[in-house]
């Protein structure tokens, strides 16, 4: 059976196949491709850019690449309102935005993937995340052809979760999003270099431009070094659990949750572990930043899999304490538990 080579679609560029590749750009196309697939029984893949993906083996069906196109924008008096396409990039998005003095997504600059697959991870960075301007998600039952839209609350927003990687994981598709951007806007500067700006003073394009360029700094661009962004969940912990892990380790950075529990910072416990530059394989931890883990040019999905569990024991060793992977892996016939593959 031909192969379609999976390596530009996905931003860890692996070399990995599928059985069919087809871009989208209609609904109505979706429905057609995806009903075609399902009938003939098989495995089917809705990709945006592939930033948050690990083929761990060539994919037995078909991948379909959502490049729906649009953005609306009407406004009140208190909000904007943007009605976005899900196939839309989503950090031109955020320059968008900004272009027409809309603020209010500006920490979440750089993110790489689609504008539909922003709700499915609650996508976040510096302290802002996208539930924060969601305003509703609209999703298609690709068995009945039904669309329907759930609102913020329906949506089951948690950190890095949602309702759609649960019952809205497998027979459906977001096909947009409805973002709202209050006018009267107010600056998130709790992370990182941002809290050296003054929250009088500051604009969202400075925001911009400081998470731009810290990101770029720490982040690998993917057509050198292949990678999919930060790979580990932070994980959080309870008060107690902090205790005890703090007692060993008092420099530990930590960032208290609205329920009382504990975020730690991969990154961090992870390069205390002493795992910057660790290779296996092709794959190796990123010297800029522990968080990432990249293809340094002929790693296989296998690789990468070995790696983040090589990861994960040796924080677990060290520190008592579980990092999970936020990357989907995705096996011959669909996604796979990565907690699994990883323990």
């Amino acid at each position: 059976m031909m192969k379609h080579s999976l390596s530009s679609f996905h931003t860890f560029h692996l070399p990995a196949n599928a059985t069919q590749i087809i871009e989208f750009t209609s609904v109505e196309q979706l429905l057609t491709e995806w009903q075609k697939a399902f009938n003939a029984q098989m495995p089917i893949l809705i990709l945006g850019q592939g930033s948050n993906v690990l083929f761990l083996e060539d994919f037995d069906g078909v991948v379909l690449v959502n490049k729906l196109k649009g953005i609306e924008h009407r406004e009140d008096e208190q909000f904007h309102y943007l009605h976005v396409q899900g196939g839309e990039n989503w950090h031109e998005l955020v320059k968008w935005t900004l272009a027409r003095n809309i603020a209010g997504i500006e920490n979440l600059a750089l993110i790489p993937g689609v504008v539909g697959s922003a709700p499915i991870q609650n996508i976040g960075a510096y302290g802002v995340e996208f539930e924060q301007v969601c305003d509703f998600v609209e999703v298609i039952n690709l068995c009945t052809g039904e669309r329907f839209t759930l609102s913020k609350e329906e949506c089951g927003f948690g950190y890095r979760e949602s309702v759609f990687k649960h019952q809205y994981r497998d027979e459906f598709a977001i096909i947009s999003v409805g973002l709202k951007f209050a006018k009267a806007w107010q600056p998130v500067l709790t992370y990182g270099s941002l809290t050296q700006f003054d929250p009088q003073t500051v604009t969202p394009q400075q925001i911009f431009d400081e998470v731009c360029a810290v990101r770029s700094s720490k982040l690998p661009n993917p057509d050198e070094f292949g990678n999919a962004g930060s790979f580990f969940k932070n994980p959080i912990i309870s008060p107690e659990q902090f205790a005890d892990v703090q007692a060993k380790f008092p420099t530990i950075p930590s960032y208290l949750q609205p329920d009382g529990s504990i975020k730690l910072a991969a990154g961090w416990l992870i390069d205390q572990a002493g795992l910057k530059g660790l290779q296996i394989g092709g794959a190796a931890v990123h010297t800029q930043q522990a968080l990432v883990l990249i293809n340094k040019g002929n790693a296989t999905g296998k690789d990468v899999a070995e790696l983040a569990k090589t990861v994960r024991q040796r924080v677990r060793e060290k520190f008592g304490v579980e990092i999970q992977p936020e990357v989907r892996f995705i096996g011959k016939n669909g996604e796979v538990d990565s907690e699994q593959i990883t323990r």
